[in-house]
């Protein structure tokens, strides 16, 4: 079954969550038992990709290896570059940074890598990504070059998720960033819902550390939650977390 439907149909039963895993953040083996442990506590899919460091070749190829050793679940790529591609994964996020002030993000690293899509035979899930402004500036806003929505503007994310549908994508991203301390304010995500409904997913990460964040996320209009950095520091929570989701 493509990886579309599977998230299409999962969805269609409730709100999802995705586990996030940086092969830059642990070794091999390591990222495996980490998705073990997500699979068990009921997470949908394994999204792997890093802003920044080692997340590319050998490594990255392990990581995935090793993580569908231990997991049936869904594997995605999340990738900042063309560099981070690899026939190991299931599918791709293949995603444009909307609000990036470089051509690079918008388009030039997608071109690049549909050759090595094709090639490998992947599938692409066609995504936006928006970066919102933070308490700091997060690696994905630093090295996408991004210009951060302003938190207190609602529908200028709107009006970039409509831009995304009308250009066809079925997927978009709100980011708040990994490790970011602020996550994306629930008025953003309504409005972004209310926007595009059933014609969009909507994916919401960063900065989600507590499962009433999550919820007030899902309550919001969130398809999709994506942790990361929890899943790393605080497997306990992490199941909290899901649990809210799913609840």
């Amino acid at each position: 079954m493509p990886v579309f439907t599977d998230i299409q149909n999962k969805r269609k039963k409730g709100p999802l969550h995705f586990t996030l895993i940086d092969p830059d953040k642990q070794e091999p083996a390591e990222a495996g038992k980490l998705a073990k442990m997500a699979e068990g506590f009921g997470s949908d899919a394994i999204m792997v990709g890093g802003s920044w460091g080692d997340a590319f070749g050998n490594k990255l190829n392990q990581t995935i290896t090793e993580i569908k050793k231990a997991s049936k679940l869904p594997v995605i790529l999340f990738p900042s570059s063309a560099q981070q591609i690899s026939d190991k994964a299931d599918a791709i996020f293949f995603m444009s940074l909307l609000n990036s002030r470089s051509t690079q993000y918008l388009i030039d690293e997608q071109a690049k890598g549909a050759v090595y899509v094709r090639k490998f035979d992947l599938e692409p899930l066609s995504m936006a990504y928006l970066i919102f402004e933070s308490d700091s500036n997060t690696a994905a806003g630093w090295v996408g070059d991004a210009k951060p929505i302003p938190r207190d503007k609602p529908e200028i994310a709107a009006a970039y998720s409509l831009a995304a549908m009308y250009f066809g994508m079925k997927m978009v991203y709100l980011e708040g960033g990994s490790g970011a301390k602020l996550s994306v304010p629930p008025e953003a995500i309504g409005a972004v819902k209310h926007a595009v409904g059933k014609d969009m997913l909507v994916i919401v990460g960063g900065g989600i550390r507590e499962p009433e964040v999550a919820k007030e996320k899902v309550r919001a209009g969130a398809d999709i939650i994506v942790t990361g950095t929890i899943a790393e520091e605080n497997r306990d929570k992490l199941k909290e977390i899901i649990k809210a989701i799913k609840s």
